[in-house]
């Protein structure tokens, strides 16, 4: 009886074992993570270049009863350069301003969210000192930003590229 109880509960422990993740090969799981992540910031980059941000901002402590302010940006690209870090180039348009700019910033993730992050940012044509927090999922984004002592709330709606296909290239 006694080998029995003891045979169990090897046969358990192993199960269970298993079941985490415990006998698994940790270089296997890294490798895994690994692709998964780039898999995950090639699909990112795809979905960035050609994007146009529609959405709209708020500004802290100026809404009095009006309705939040349109912006739009026009993704041209993202790349990753290392790391985090990141180049995104954008058409920004704010009131009489259009420019295209290209952005150094950090894209974090949250698990299978990537989070955009640029801090005292300048921007040249719209001045330096911006911060901003942004997140993308499900072809929605919403985040923070700050400009000096103003900042609020930003979201809206992605619209993706259309994929062209080889022969609408050529022409």
């Amino acid at each position: 009886m006694s080998f029995l109880k003891n045979s169990l509960s090897v046969v358990y422990i192993l199960l269970l074992a298993s079941a985490t993740g415990m006998a698994a090969d940790p270089s296997q799981q890294n490798d895994d993570q690994t692709k998964q992540q780039e898999k995950r910031e090639k699909k990112f980059e795809q979905q960035m270049a050609g994007a146009t941000l529609v959405g709209h901002f708020t500004v802290d402590g100026k809404q009095n009863g009006k309705a939040p302010r349109v912006e739009r940006y026009e993704i041209a690209s993202a790349k990753k350069l290392n790391g985090d870090q990141w180049l995104l180039t954008a058409r920004i348009k704010y009131g009489n301003h259009d420019i295209s700019v290209p952005m150094p910033l950090n894209v974090f993730w949250a698990g299978d969210t990537p989070v955009i992050s640029l801090t005292n940012l300048a921007i040249p044509g719209l001045g330096s000192g911006f911060t901003s927090r942004v997140m993308f999922f499900e072809g929605r984004y919403a985040g923070t930003w700050q400009h000096g002592k103003v900042g609020g709330h930003l979201w809206g709606k992605i619209e993706y590229a259309e994929k062209k296909t080889e022969t609408e290239e050529k022409k």
